[in-house]
C-alpha cells in the first residue's frame, strides 16, 4: 500500500471523538474536493508487515484508515490481519467505491459525487454554508446510518467560519437527526 503518513494520536471528529487510535493514511484519492485539508499526494510503498512494525510503536487497538481515499488500496487481507492482532478498524472514506466487508467501522463523509452505500455506521457531511446544502444533506436520507454528523466547513476566514457554523447549528435544531462535529484536534491543538 502507498501511504502517506502513520500517526498516533486522538480521534478528532464524529462518534470516536476523543479515542487514542493510529491513524494510516493512505496517498491518493478520486476526488478532487475544493475544500480538502489533508495532504494526501506522494507517499512511501509499504508491505503489510512494515505498517504493522508501525502500528507496533502505538498502545491503542483502534485503527482509523483514512486518506485521500482509502478503498482505492485498502483489502480485505490486511483488515484480517488487523483484527488478528487485536485491532478495531475504522475506515473514512468518500463513500464513491465499495470498502472491505470485514471493516469494524465506517465513516462516510460523502462529497460531490454519489455514493455506493444504502448504509453506514456514520455519516460525517461536511456542512459549507451555501445554497446547497440542504439538497447535499437530504439527498442522503436513504442512506441508513447509526450517526449521522454535520461538520462546519473551515474556510479560514473567522467571519466566514461564525456564518457557516450558525447555519450548521440552525439546521441541525432543524433537524434534529444531525449532530454537530467539531474538528476538535484543529480547536485544541492535537497533532
Amino acid at each position: 500500500m502507498i501511504v502517506k503518513e502513520i500517526f498516533y494520536s486522538l480521534q478528532g471528529e464524529g462518534r470516536f471523538t476523543g479515542t487514542p487510535a493510529v491513524f494510516i493514511r493512505l496517498s491518493g484519492c478520486n476526488l478532487r474536493c475544493p475544500f480538502c485539508d489533508t495532504d494526501h499526494l506522494g507517499g512511501t510503498e509499504l508491505t503489510h508487515e512494515e505498517i504493522f512494525s508501525e502500528l507496533g510503536k502505538y498502545s491503542a487497538r483502534h485503527v482509523v484508515v483514512t486518506g485521500g481515499e482509502p478503498s482505492l488500496q485498502l483489502d480485505g487481507n490486511f483488515v484480517d490481519m488487523l483484527h488478528d492482532a487485536g485491532y478495531f478498524v475504522q475506515v473514512e472514506t468518500n463513500g464513491t467505491h465499495m470498502l472491505p466487508a470485514n471493516v469494524d467501522w465506517i465513516t462516510c463523509s460523502p462529497k460531490d459525487a454519489p455514493i455506493v452505500y444504502s448504509k453506514v455506521d456514520e455519516l460525517k457531511v461536511v456542512f459549507l454554508g451555501d445554497s446547497d446544502d440542504d439538497v447535499r444533506i437530504s439527498s442522503l436520507d436513504s442512506v441508513y446510518a447509526r450517526e449521522r454528523y454535520l461538520q462546519p466547513c473551515d474556510v479560514g476566514d473567522e467571519d466566514a467560519n461564525r456564518r457557516i457554523i450558525s447555519g450548521c447549528v440552525d439546521y441541525i435544531k432543524a433537524h434534529p437527526e444531525w449532530k454537530l462535529s467539531l474538528q476538535t484536534h484543529k480547536l485544541i491543538d492535537i497533532p
